[in-house]
């Protein structure tokens, strides 16, 4: 007996696994393929922007509200002396 094809034995020979295989092969499926790659790509184009950004705001924006912080903090301490010794507040801590 001539070794058949592993379709036909899987399929029982009337074509269903050829109409998968042609679909399989179709441009639609083409499609897909590369609309797939394509977000994949994105995706990972995506995370690493946002690794930038975060970082970068991690670095730079994260010490300014910490120095702004204690600024503010260094004013009210004074302006709590002041108010404490008697004296007018300065204009400048209003």
């Amino acid at each position: 007996m001539p070794p058949s094809s592993a379709l036909s034995k899987r399929g029982g020979g009337d074509g269903g696994d050829g109409i998968l295989a042609a679909i399989s092969r179709s441009q639609v499926a083409a499609h897909g393929r590369e609309a797939a790659t394509m977000a994949k790509k994105l995706l990972r184009s995506t995370g690493k922007a946002a690794w930038i950004a975060g970082t970068t705001f991690l670095v730079l924006v994260v010490p300014l509200i910490i120095e702004m912080d204690r600024e503010q903090q260094l004013n009210d301490l004074e302006l709590q002396q002041q108010t404490l010794l008697g004296g007018p507040p300065s204009p400048a801590a209003k």
